[in-house]
């Protein structure tokens, strides 16, 4: 595999050139524009297995090094790829030894946050719950820790972190850390680059785009570090198939205009919503009067395409029956759980039972697509008067 297309150095790339070249097959004649899709469950191999040898697909794969070739090239690291975003967060629990401590948002994933709990009873592992936006509290937790999962923005609260002096402070107290970069994706920030150990994707999310395959992926630049979690992955047995990677890698290649759209459908959303007569709060960074607006402006490229919304209230209805109302009355946004594909989505976060409890029962989370705006806008619109 060549690393980025000719000409240029992959340096000398941009994200959305590297997002369409990275992992490419190398130019011959005649040769793949795309790679193809191996279906091996093993390799001929003779003798001593060497450490950069195919030999078993359960260990190693060819089909999975295109795509981590270009999300490595994106996120500025190695990447892993693995089965699911549950799967690269298995691995990252499994670096807090028995009996360790881990920092993390009281804002987060909800799924891991249920592994988070289970680790914590299985092995004693002691869990530091913080506000991510609050840096002296992160880095006051950090003292004694062995890891800090931050997300940032946070799901679905979009609380946003100061990740270069939360990740600087990590790095002083020798303290390992994980940044979840699903929302921002490496487009809108690249954690690496603050200081982060390893950063954390749901590929099902932005990465793979289409709602289509469910997958995840670690990055980092410490190759003893990758080692420790590609053998956590071959020994879990948490390895991606040949096509859903495939899959995923045709869905990167439209990242850039994909992610491109949805910001700007989601400022414009944002923008309409906080002006809105039935509508009592809009969280999205782009809001100048939004909590993480001046720290997203100063550090991200752009604002993400998330948005959490709460009706306003209406006299003898409850705050849940208003919210849910709202997402059985919209047409074209998909009543869905998950976020980052083309179609626009929406849920009531508290309907999981999982989810955090200081989450208000009656926020939406809007995952915006890349739909023409004015029909987002008139759903939502007539959703809301109802």
């Amino acid at each position: 595999m060549s690393t980025t297309a000719e000409p240029g150095a992959p340096g000398a790339l941009a994200p959305a050139t590297l997002a369409v070249a990275a992992g490419r097959p190398a130019r011959e004649q005649g040769g793949h524009v795309n790679p193809s899709v191996p279906m091996n469950s093993t390799y001929v191999s003779r003798g001593v297995v060497t450490p950069d040898e195919l030999s078993y697909a359960r260990g190693d794969n060819d089909a999975w090094h295109p795509f981590e070739e270009a999300l490595g090239a994106l996120e500025g690291g190695s990447s892993i790829l693995f089965s699911s975003g549950m799967a690269a967060i298995a691995a990252v629990f499994s670096l807090v030894p028995d009996g360790g401590t881990l920092v993390l948002p009281r804002h987060a994933y909800q799924a891991g946050m249920v592994l988070a709990r289970q680790v914590s009873e299985r092995h004693g592992v002691t869990l530091r719950y913080v506000d991510i936006a609050d840096t002296d509290a992160v880095v006051a937790a950090l003292d004694g820790a062995d890891l800090l999962l931050a997300e940032s923005p946070t799901n679905p609260m979009l609380e946003v972190a100061d990740l270069p002096a939360v990740l600087g402070a990590a790095r002083a107290k020798g303290v390992r850390s994980v940044v979840d970069n699903t929302f921002a994706t490496p487009l809108g920030q690249r954690p690496l680059e603050h200081g982060a150990d390893v950063v954390l994707h749901s590929v099902t999310k932005y990465l793979a785009g289409h709602s289509d395959v469910v997958l995840g992926a670690l990055v980092t630049r410490d190759a003893a570090l990758a080692t420790t979690l590609r053998d956590h992955r071959t020994l879990h047995g948490a390895i991606a198939g040949p096509f859903e990677t495939w899959l995923a890698l045709r869905g990167l290649r439209t990242l850039a205009l994909r992610f491109e759209r949805a910001q700007a459908n989601a400022a414009e959303l944002a923008r309409r919503l906080a002006e809105h007569p039935e509508v009592a709060e809009v969280r999205h960074p782009s809001l100048p009067g939004d909590p993480g607006h001046e720290r997203a402006t100063a550090q991200m490229n752009g604002y993400g395409a998330i948005l959490g919304v709460r009706p306003a209230p209406r006299a003898g209805t409850g705050e849940v029956a208003r919210a849910d109302a709202v997402v059985d009355a919209v047409r074209l946004w998909l009543p869905a759980t998950s976020l980052g594909g083309v179609e626009s989505m929406l849920e009531r976060r508290r309907r999981w039972g999982t989810e955090a409890t200081t989450v208000p029962e009656d926020l939406l989370r809007l995952s915006v697509g890349i739909e023409d705006v004015e029909d987002l806008w008139a759903d939502l619109d007539q959703a809301l008067r109802r």
